[in-house]
């Protein structure tokens, strides 16, 4: 069962049903063992409309984020994760960071009927491969082992969720609109 206390992974799971895609909801209480360590778990299975299907891990972040636009961080231990359950699934399986956007401004990730209102909160999801992802990250804090995208980048390579689940995934960044 995902953590239906965190808002942002709710909306997800809502948005997916909505638009009746088929999916498995992670149990996230503990993580799972792997060798002498552990995986931090991943959120959702998510079914393409053709063969394979995704692994995800749902990132919350508010649109802007302290007044910044495309803020999308990650941890290193959420890459070295959604990497070994990629490996652990295989070649049908791909990982995939979904950003989950709450607006709160009066700019959005993607266009209007892009958008996703679940209990009184508006949301725009976006997705990135996860080897784009660990392509183009650079560190943040070394501290905290953060890492993010350059938002210009980010922005080139991340698609509206709804992209992935055809059976043509295509790279159409002109889809994501604000600046």
């Amino acid at each position: 069962m995902a953590n239906r206390t965190n808002h942002y992974e709710a909306a997800f799971e809502a948005f997916l049903r909505d638009r009746r895609v088929a999916y498995v909801a992670v149990d996230e209480k503990k993580r799972s063992m792997l060798g002498d360590g552990t995986l931090k778990s991943l959120d959702f299975l998510v079914s393409r409309a053709a063969a394979g299907s995704w692994l995800v891990d749902v990132k919350g972040r508010q649109f802007p984020g302290g007044g910044q636009y495309w803020k999308n961080w990650s941890t290193q231990d959420d890459l070295r994760s959604m990497a070994s359950w990629e490996a652990l699934f295989g070649p049908a399986f791909e990982s995939l960071f979904v950003f989950a956007y709450q607006v709160i401004g009066d700019r959005a990730p993607l266009p209007a009927d892009q958008l996703f209102w679940h209990q009184g909160l508006l949301y725009g999801f976006v997705g990135i491969r996860l080897r784009d992802y660990v392509r183009y990250a650079r560190p943040i804090s070394a501290r905290w082992g953060t890492l993010a995208m350059p938002a210009e980048r980010f922005r080139e390579l991340a698609e509206p969720f709804e992209e992935f689940l055809s059976d043509d995934v295509t790279l159409c960044a002109s889809s994501l609109y604000a600046g």
